[in-house]
């Protein structure tokens, strides 16, 4: 095992400890993938993201082949589906948080920017989100819905289901999904009210100067 991926592994386990102590995912809800330059490692299946252990976590190739660790999640396509239409993903998080997943729930949530851009820092680090209408759990059907965005979409909502977020490596996905779980929360806090969002030029000027997601 090489240094890069050692760290990884460690680097892992201390963020998803730390997503699972503050509430984002609880039980066994949740998975979290790293991109390594020919593998992928991601939490394994029924794994509790407050108590991975570095040397469990699960390693794929390539093609998707189980190569270490303990056996992967049953998601794993959603992971790779936006490694193979985002080339700058170097992770992926998928939460079932509270907020994020009310706002699946909702049934005026506008499918293609389904979290609106309330803040610069929703559109600095998460951009616009898209909503993919409800499949069970598990339905590879998912990932082919992320393929046909065609990287369109760092981020987007399962219906009823919850987030998956991208970041060009671990830690700007954990804090996109974080940012998403609370621009999500003032999404429900203020339904009913009269909003102010960010106006087009205002997002565009924010996108300029800080990059498109």
């Amino acid at each position: 095992m090489t240094d890069v991926e050692l760290r990884l592994r460690h680097n892992m386990v201390r963020l998803c400890r730390s997503l699972f102590e503050r509430g984002f995912s609880v039980g066994s809800a949740g998975n979290v993938s790293a991109k390594l330059p020919d593998s992928i490692l991601m939490t394994p299946t029924n794994s509790t993201l407050g108590s991975l252990e570095a040397e469990r976590i699960s390693k794929i190739d390539a093609a998707g082949n189980h190569v270490s660790g303990d056996k992967p999640l049953k998601e794993v396509f959603l992971h790779q589906a936006f490694y193979e239409t985002r080339p700058d993903a170097g992770a992926v998080v998928h939460f079932h948080s509270t907020w994020a997943t009310a706002v699946s729930c909702l049934s005026d949530t506008d499918p293609d920017d389904c979290i609106p851009p309330l803040t610069p820092y929703v559109v600095m680090r998460v951009g616009r989100v898209k909503l993919l209408p409800y499949v069970k759990p598990g339905d590879p059907r998912t990932g082919d819905m992320i393929r046909d965005l065609d990287g369109a979409y760092s981020a987007v909502l399962l219906a009823n289901h919850g987030p998956v977020v991208t970041g060009r490596n671990l830690f700007s996905a954990v804090c996109a999904a974080e940012e998403l779980e609370e621009t999500a929360k003032l999404v429900v806090a203020l339904q009913g009210k009269s909003t102010r969002l960010l106006t087009d030029a205002q997002v565009t000027e924010l996108q300029a100067t800080f990059g498109q997601i």
